[in-house]
């Protein structure tokens, strides 16, 4: 029994840690969010994101995995998914003139890590394409051990972003105080690109997913 919740929690750390290491949204906002509150960040985007995906592991044990597994679902997260990157970029491009690296005064404007954490998660609609398919098998699996199946499941999945995740923030954080005004100000606008290039993917995915519907 031990060998095979072993075997769970270390599975479910590695696959999960190959996902976490692909750029993505949640990426762009640690390194932002880190680059202002400092290492705190990470852990707390990932307390975030924990939260999600245990609400979302809740809902898949509950049944809803074919709810989760339509297209339409898919479309629709993925257009809503670009519209909230697309504001919280323009966010970012907004503010960018008053960014300074005396973070204080600042604080107060930005999301909150936690919230940021989940709002980055269920912006990406491969996220719920990744626990309606992967995701799901991994659960069914760890079920038949029982509870602790499940729980050893999830905390090999969550140790893993949260391992990444803190080496990011760490990474950043630690670097800050070789960053000017400028530099600064060029790496949140680097940000704000890139997730403006994952709204527009995400767009383009939906669109091309409902077209598929229509036909």
């Amino acid at each position: 029994m031990l060998i095979n919740l072993f075997t769970i929690f270390a599975s479910s750390f590695v696959i999960a840690l190959s996902g976490a290491l692909m750029p993505g949204p949640l990426l762009t906002a640690t390194i932002s969010e880190s680059s202002q509150r400092g290492f705190v960040a990470g852990p707390l985007m990932i307390a975030g994101h924990a939260i999600l995906e245990l609400t979302l592991v809740i809902a898949l044990l509950a049944g809803l995995a074919p709810f989760f597994q339509q297209p339409v679902v898919f479309v629709v997260s993925a257009l809503a998914g670009s519209a909230i990157l697309l504001g919280m970029a323009f966010g970012m491009f907004r503010g960018l003139g008053e960014l300074r690296l005396s973070w204080e005064g600042q604080q107060k404007k930005q999301n909150h890590p936690v919230f940021a954490g989940i709002l980055m998660s269920v912006s990406n609609p491969y996220w719920i394409i990744w626990w309606a398919t992967i995701g799901v098998g991994y659960i069914l699996y760890s079920r038949q051990f029982g509870v602790w199946g499940v729980v050893f499941f999830f905390a090999g999945h969550i140790l893993a972003d949260l391992a990444w995740y803190s080496l990011v923030a760490a990474a950043v954080a630690g670097g800050k105080h070789f960053l000017t005004d400028r530099l600064y100000r060029g790496l949140i606008a680097l940000c704000a690109v890139f997730l403006v290039v994952f709204a527009g993917y995400f767009v383009y995915a939906g669109i091309e997913k409902l077209q598929t519907l229509i036909a």
